[in-house]
């Protein structure tokens, strides 16, 4: 928790509360790392939020050993021939390649990559990764903005933390490097998201709704991304 933020404790529970003037309904939200965010509009009085908790601490605990399970910390990618590394969903094998000049790249099956790179191979493959990303996004997000009926001013690619994809109030989207790893059906699946979110902000009914007529098996592709986005930590 970063100092200054509201928080509140329910019996072992601690949440972050973050209040908005543009927001009607209270929830919860688990993130990857398992921190408690509680969303609530900007005047709900305490007592409210206090008994929404409660009534929901089940269910957080339900979702807690979940992400136990699921979301247990992995060592770090090592940057050692044979190691696996995923890009679009599929596993590839490092192989070291003293002839090329690119720092990492795929052939033959393999991702190759230049020896010696030490300490600096891990942020070269991060740039290769988002290099890669936004080659594929531009035709994805092109076909799922006619799919969705509205439409983004342009996208990002960088580090969004635990989230996968957000969006800007200037109609931007933005998406984590890490989505690279993904199978294209579930970028899809984010995509998607993020271009209901330029029109309905919150997770309401009318929200699921709205994503569920453009893609009808959005359920799961969210319970895959639930289940297996654990395989993006380590990396």
């Amino acid at each position: 928790m970063r100092d200054g933020q509201e928080t509140l404790v329910v019996d072992d529970l601690q949440f972050v509360v973050s209040r908005s003037s543009r927001r009607k309904t209270l929830e919860i939200g688990v993130d990857r790392q398992g921190e408690l965010t509680l969303s609530v509009p900007a005047d709900c009085p305490q007592g409210k939020i206090d008994r929404f908790a409660r009534e929901r601490k089940f269910w957080v605990y339900t979702k807690l050993a979940e992400k136990e399970r699921l979301f247990k910390t992995r060592p770090p990618k090592e940057f050692t021939e044979g190691e696996g590394f995923l890009y679009l969903g599929r596993s590839y094998r490092l192989k070291f390649s003293p002839e090329q000049t690119e720092n990492f790249k795929l052939f033959n099956g393999r991702l190759q990559m230049r020896p010696a790179m030490g300490s600096e191979a891990r942020q070269s493959l991060v740039s290769w990764y988002s290099e890669r990303l936004k080659r594929v996004i531009p035709e994805r997000l092109q076909r799922m903005q006619i799919e969705v009926g509205n439409a983004a001013s342009g996208f990002r690619v960088q580090d969004l933390g635990y989230r996968w994809g957000s969006c800007g109030k200037n109609g931007t989207v933005y998406f984590h490097w890490k989505v690279a790893l993904l199978p294209v059906h579930i970028i899809d699946y984010i995509i998607a998201h993020e271009l209901v979110h330029l029109k309905i902000p919150h997770h309401t009914p009318v929200f699921w709704k709205k994503l569920e007529l453009a893609m009808p098996d959005y359920e799961q592709r969210k319970e895959w991304l639930a289940r297996h986005g654990v395989l993006s930590d380590g990396y």
